[in-house]
């Protein structure tokens, strides 16, 4: 893959010609008016370094796009200024990108322990780890890249060793909460040390923050993981079948959870799903996992276990089609089904787009006699974003001159904006940022640059960037109206017809019901060659389009694509 294939445009300075004294320039590629797909480039005068790198999962619009990636163009086209990338935590929205960007950018990734795991295990699928340099940050020692210093602060999130970044500038101190919530007692890990942040800030406050905003819709404060722990356990020791238990395969600590509950109840635990096998084996690596006595992660060398010895911990939360539960759930799982009497927990939260495949499966689940736990109606899930209170609580204790919310759709940045003017940042100096909008920071304030282009790269299978609007839209409409495919072969001299016209409908109608149609449009395309001199092939195909197209408009009130296939021998 060659840099061009994202297009690259002029590059454009920004920062160091408008502020030729301190300054800091971020550029955001991704995160700032959708959840997902984080990533913001940070140049001052002596460097220029990436923080995150992250990719989004397709909405229903992306018929059959796989992921959605940041346009990279603005770190390529200065590949050569960028001295590293450095990961706040190890999600897909913020790691989950890197292997597009990595055959371009030859540069150290900085993270935590397990973000580089994750890392490591990503790029070594992709045959890529040659080509970066990974190196081990955490918070007793600062990283200095040109005249940025980052400092890692500790937060508590739905994955383990997550960061904030307190950054040193040119321009002052930038707070960079990455994603959070404030729990007071956090089950394993420092949890989030508001402490920490605000000796960062010190007494004057911090120049800038960025803070996440997913949850700023939700009054009060999330709920704590003690909790979940706490239904948990309720549910296991209720359950007198199996249990089975889905979840996000980087959950580590809810997944120490049921390792806990299913020791504390005597029952082994069955791990199904590629994913959750990997992350399971990278922690416990790590000495981040305490497995129960009985793991068993090979379904087909399970012993004889009665059902009220089992818990199944399965992929499968969101309903994807091939996760192991799904595949349970219809069947086509080689070594598990449902039995009826099964507990079934869903401790994640709905990815929003996935509703439809979660509503399936959960229908299905009761189809096969089981009883379905999930977040809507039982607290067997705590969100890892901070809600009100707690973003007002960060907002206090970095006590930033200047503010800009982030990870958030577009209304969630507009109500966090809000929420810190109401906390005490001006109002002048809270400002909402999207994707491709660069803005600076000096002592003076906050300044907009010129735009970028940053619109978002889909990914088709090895396709990148190949599929966009147009494409998008001809998938929509063979997917609404179907197709219509006219074959022909006609003498190249006299344009007699040799074979044809065949009329063949593909997701337009059901052509044994519907022949005499197809007949009568054969009519049509005859019709379209008796008015058309031999000559300009192109000239035909399109007369026949437009012929057929409105015929089958004003009769089924259809608009398929037709698709003349006309050859001359």
């Amino acid at each position: 893959m060659d840099d061009s294939i994202f297009g690259l445009s002029p590059r454009r300075l920004t920062g160091k010609a408008a502020h030729p004294g301190a300054w800091v320039t971020l550029t955001p590629l991704g995160g700032l008016g959708q959840i997902g797909m984080n990533c913001m480039v940070w140049s001052t005068p002596q460097a220029k370094v990436i923080v995150d790198c992250g990719l989004m999962f397709p909405t229903d619009y992306h018929l059959g796009v796989d992921v959605v990636i940041p346009r990279f163009d603005y770190i390529l086209e200065s590949k050569e200024d960028i001295l590293g990338i450095v990961l706040t935590h190890g999600h897909e929205d913020h790691i989950g990108a890197l292997p597009w960007l990595a055959p371009h950018l030859s540069v150290p990734i900085y993270g935590s322990p397990f973000t580089l795991t994750l890392v490591e295990h990503k790029l070594r699928e992709r045959g890529l780890l040659n080509r970066v340099k990974l190196v081990t940050v955490g918070p007793s020692a600062p990283l200095t890249l040109g005249d940025m210093t980052f400092h890692f602060i500790p937060v508590c999130h739905s994955i383990i060793d997550g960061y904030a970044l307190g950054v040193e500038t040119p321009a002052g101190k930038v707070v960079h909460t990455g994603d959070f919530k404030i729990d007071p007692k956090p089950l394993d890990g420092p949890g989030t040390d508001l402490g920490a942040f605000r000796a960062f800030a010190g007494k004057e406050g911090a120049a800038l923050l960025l803070s996440d905003s997913t949850n700023v819709e939700r009054e009060g404060r999330s709920l704590s993981e003690r909790e979940v722990l706490v239904n948990l356990r309720h549910l296991f020791k209720e359950a007198r079948g199996r249990i089975i238990v889905t979840l996000f395969s980087s959950h580590i600590q809810r997944i120490q959870e049921v390792f806990d509950c299913a020791d504390e109840t005597g029952r082994s635990v069955v791990v199904g799903g590629r994913s959750l096998v990997n992350n399971i084996g990278m922690a416990q690596e790590l000495g981040r996992l305490r497995p129960p006595e009985h793991l068993y992660v090979d379904a087909s060398a399970i012993p004889p276990l009665s059902d009220d010895k089992v818990v199944l911990l399965v992929t499968g939360s969101q309903g994807e089609p091939l996760s192991a539960l799904s595949r349970i759930a219809t069947g086509g799982h080689r070594n598990l089904s449902i039995h009826e009497g099964d507990m079934v927990i869903m401790s994640s939260r709905l990815i929003p787009g996935n509703t439809m495949a979660v509503n399936t499966l959960v229908n299905n689940l009761y189809r096969l006699g089981a009883e379905v736990y999930y977040d809507k109606e039982h607290p067997v899930h705590a969100s890892g974003h901070a809600q009100r209170k707690e973003l007002v609580e960060m907002i206090k204790a970095v006590r930033p001159r200047c503010f800009v919310p982030v990870h958030g759709e577009y209304r969630h940045l507009v109500k966090h904006a809000r929420l810190a003017v109401g906390s005490g940042v001006s109002e002048a100096k809270a400002v909402v940022i999207e994707n491709g909008q660069p803005f600076t920071i000096t002592p003076a304030g906050i300044t907009l640059e010129e735009p970028i282009q940053a619109e978002f790269i889909l990914v088709d299978g090895k396709g990148v960037g190949d599929v966009g609007q147009a494409v998008l839209k001809e998938r929509h409409v063979l997917g609404g109206e179907g197709m219509v495919l006219v074959v022909m072969v006609l003498d190249e001299d006299t344009w007699s017809i040799l074979y044809g016209p065949e009329m063949l409908s593909k997701g337009f109608v059901f052509e044994q019901r519907y022949d005499y149609l197809l007949e009568d449009a054969k009519c049509l395309v005859l019709d379209a060659i008796e008015g058309h001199a031999p000559g300009d092939m192109g000239k035909l195909q399109e007369r026949i389009r437009t012929s057929l197209r409105r015929f089958f408009r004003n009769i089924l009130d259809r608009d398929p694509v037709v698709v003349p296939i006309v050859t001359a021998v």
